[in-house]
């Protein structure tokens, strides 16, 4: 792989892709909020402190602890993606959030000095970056003596069926080939001590490993597939190249996978599960 080539991929997907997410913010929030309220709880910010957020997206996570640091504290949220930057920007004023500002930043390369944020907050981030250990390297060195890092990253596809489904029906179908091991995705901090082989190279001192069991709920299948076409860029290209007889396949297939999760009523549930950690600098 070569890195450059796939950061300026990631980022034209991501600033495409930012519409589609902040049209559904909130019903992936709804599904998240587990995971954004253990990170936020783990990292324990105080009024007065500096917290950056990293790969923001939406910026839900981030603004959750823009609450906890007033008065006197300062959010910074911050995405590869600059139209990222604006839904997570939008959605702050909706709130009426104050103590927070807005850039565009990459994870690898954090544009701020030595030692002068008190926490990091990450969800779903490094593990689509190109060189994780950069990007945990330079959180490490942004960090105060004893500020924290909480991290979040999808646990194995058969724990995410809620996504991992459409993925497997790819390779199936033969629209998509398996991810490469060790490459950068939604599943590659997955197998078992991946993470702390990583807090451990970027030089964290003490961190724990946890997960936090949650899930999706779709009124029925199309209005699951759609959230699931609007939130991925991944699916959106790979269905852009596809025929028609493809992509009714590929509809099908899923619908016959998901199939198990329906209830009485239409809907689903899809389950997942995401691995969190809490590192101190």
């Amino acid at each position: 792989m070569d890195h450059e080539d796939f950061r300026a991929a990631s980022r034209e997907q991501w600033e495409g892709a930012a519409a589609g997410w902040g049209a559904r913010r909130a019903t992936f929030q709804a599904a998240a909020e587990p995971v954004s309220a253990w990170m936020v709880d783990a990292l324990d910010p105080q009024p007065g402190e500096t917290v950056l957020e990293l790969a923001a997206g939406p910026g839900d996570t981030g603004l959750l602890a823009a609450a906890r640091i007033a008065p006197g504290g300062r959010l910074i949220s911050t995405d590869g993606a600059e139209a990222m930057v604006e839904v997570a920007r939008a959605r702050a004023a909706e709130l009426g959030v104050e103590n927070a500002e807005f850039r565009q930043m990459e994870a690898e390369w954090i544009d701020l000095g030595a030692a002068s944020v008190d926490g990091v907050l990450c969800r779903y981030g490094y593990m689509l970056l190109a060189d994780p250990e950069a990007a945990l390297r330079e959180t490490r060195r942004v960090l105060r003596p004893g500020g924290r890092v909480a991290l979040a990253a999808w646990d194995a596809p058969e724990r995410n069926p809620w996504m991992s489904t459409i993925g497997a029906e790819l390779v199936a179908q033969g629209l998509s080939e398996p991810p490469a091991s060790g490459a950068p995705g939604p599943f590659s901090f997955s197998a078992p001590g991946r993470i702390e082989e990583l807090l451990d190279a970027a030089g964290f001192a003490e961190w724990r490993v946890d997960a936090v069991d949650h899930g999706f709920a779709a009124a029925s299948f199309d209005d699951w597939w759609e959230f699931q076409y609007d939130q991925s860029p991944t699916l959106r290209a790979q269905l852009a190249d596809a025929t028609p007889e493809q992509r009714d396949a590929l509809y099908e297939g899923v619908a016959a996978r998901v199939a198990r999760f329906a209830r009485d009523d239409g809907s689903l549930w899809l389950p997942a599960r995401t691995l969190v950690a809490l590192a101190e600098a």
